[in-house]
């Protein structure tokens, strides 16, 4: 059964955007090639060639990789060392990444060959692109790379697109060679340089941010729609998200939250000037805009890191084409990049303990006067009580994910390669996170909707926040009597999970 393609997406002067990855990745959009793009391939190809003919020295070109960057390479060997990079890089374990992952870095890779620095042959250029389009998904185990230049997954995506491994097809695991040739691609032919420029990116880790940032724009949409249905239900204080008092110490993101909180509420009786039934709430409730806003500064920086490697050249060595040089350097290094993301996994980590706390708040009728647990029927029914142990398991794990991986790994290489940025573990974890933390969000909308109805005040909620009510009880009905309610958190969870369609 063959997949369905979204429009396709043209590689040209313009990058591809996180977007644009996203697309390519979850739904199937097409990779079309511009003519200015194979200019700039055909153009950089001409200078490995003409070093290759000199036989001038370039790491991974006319020498060996990693600590044998010592060694010359004879003549008669740079073709079959190329086939030997991605052979011998092949060392992942694990269980095999998702599609979308394989997917998403494949798009990564060749969005980076597109940016002209790779050298790569524009024939094995385009026949990574026809393995994308043609829905060739190598079969890639998840663990083994330390984030400089995700090396292994880059080999076992390569050696599937030689012949060798596997590659699932439209949803059979076939050997590669079966698989390619069932879709009418041949089997990539390598040149000097092309199997190095194949493998030596962060392209797992950038498809893997890009996959990541579409899931938390719209988890964090959805977590904003959760704390206005729980201010309405709470009857919470709304002087905290006054301009006039954020702008007195505008920190990073919470104006724009604060407005767009008011914005869920508008036209709601919380907005009254006596609705709230406190002077002052628990912080949970009153530290949103700064909270959530460090959460949204978080999305931004990580963003912001993530495009700068998504349109750049990191290979090592790279092509200065107009220039007609060929340099080593250290650009694969994903320090900075990785350092955004653990300040936004440690961001959610924060949202994550707020939304658990209000959870709670709503629940507990010293703290919001509502009947304890939020059941209707008195306390020879259990409401909400368990559904503590889930959000206090979800939060601990959240927290626990958010510590940092990124810290070096020790040295490999013979002590050549001493500093590394564990780039793919980090994004892991964030993935992680956001699954729990949709839970959460999910289990926070559906508590609070109950809340509402509890306190009767379904009919006078805000514009936004009434249509995130309705969404919960057009998929989720009340809680009367006692019922099993993990599968209503898991049905609100995978629909706040959905990206576009």
């Amino acid at each position: 059964m063959s997949a369905t393609h979204s429009p396709s997406i043209t590689f040209s002067a313009s990058p591809p955007t996180i977007e644009d990855i996203a697309a390519i990745a979850r739904r199937h959009a097409r990779i079309e090639i511009s003519a200015e793009v194979e200019a700039r391939i055909t153009a950089a190809r001409a200078v490995v060639d003409r070093y290759t003919e000199k036989e001038l020295p370039v790491y991974g070109l006319t020498t060996g990789l990693g600590a044998g960057v010592d060694t010359r390479l004879a003549t008669e060997d740079l073709v079959a060392f190329q086939m030997r990079v991605p052979q011998a890089r092949a060392v992942g374990v694990g269980k095999p990444l998702a599609q979308e992952s394989v997917r998403a870095m494949m798009a990564v890779r060749a969005a980076g060959m597109a940016a002209g620095g790779s050298g790569i042959s524009l024939n094995v250029f385009r026949g990574l692109i026809a393995a994308i389009n043609a829905d060739i998904h190598p079969v890639v185990p998840s663990l083994g790379s330390i984030g400089a230049a995700d090396l292994a997954p880059l080999a076992h995506m390569s050696r599937a697109l030689l012949g060798f491994g596997e590659i699932e097809l439209g949803g059979e695991v076939l050997p590669a060679a079966i698989a390619l040739e069932r879709a009418g691609l041949k089997q990539l032919e390598l040149a000097p340089k092309d199997g190095h420029a194949l493998v030596v990116a962060n392209s797992l880790s950038i498809g893997l941010a890009c996959l990541a940032l579409e899931d938390i724009e719209r988890l964090f949409d959805w977590s904003l729609k959760a704390i206005a249905v729980n201010f309405e239900a709470f009857r919470a204080n709304v002087s905290v998200f006054d301009d006039r008092a954020l702008a007195a110490r505008p920190a990073f993101g919470q104006r724009r939250v604060a407005a767009q909180l008011m914005e869920l509420l508008s036209g709601s009786s919380l907005l009254a000037a006596d609705a709230a039934r406190r002077l002052q709430d628990p912080l949970s409730y009153r530290c949103t805009p700064q909270v959530w806003g460090a959460m949204r500064h978080a999305i931004d920086e990580a963003r912001q890191a993530t495009e700068i490697d998504l349109v750049s050249s990191s290979d090592n060595p790279v092509v200065i084409a107009s220039e007609g040089v060929i340099l080593a350097h250290g650009n694969f290094d994903m320090t900075a990049f990785v350092l955004a993301w653990e300040r936004l996994g440690q961001a959610m980590a924060h949202c994550a303990a707020g939304t658990a706390y209000r959870i709670m708040k709503i629940m507990s009728p010293g703290m919001s006067d509502l009947p304890r647990f939020l059941t209707p029927m008195g306390q020879s029914r259990t409401g909400f009580a368990t559904v503590q142990k889930t959000v206090s398991a979800m939060e601990a794990e959240i927290r626990h994910l958010a510590m940092p991986v990124s810290l070096s790994p020790f040295p490999v290489a013979d002590g050549v390669e001493d500093q590394a940025s564990m780039a793919p573990s980090v994004l892991a974890k964030t993935q992680a996170i956001v699954e729990r933390l949709r839970y959460l969000v999910a289990i926070e909308l559906i508590a609070s909707a109950q809340a509402v109805e509890l306190r009767g005040v379904s009919g006078e909620l805000g514009k936004g926040s009434a249509e995130a009510y309705a969404f919960v009880r057009n998929h989720v009905p009340a809680l009367d009597e006692d019922r099993a309610q993990g599968p209503d958190f898991a049905t609100i969870a995978a629909l706040i999970g959905l990206g576009p369609q």
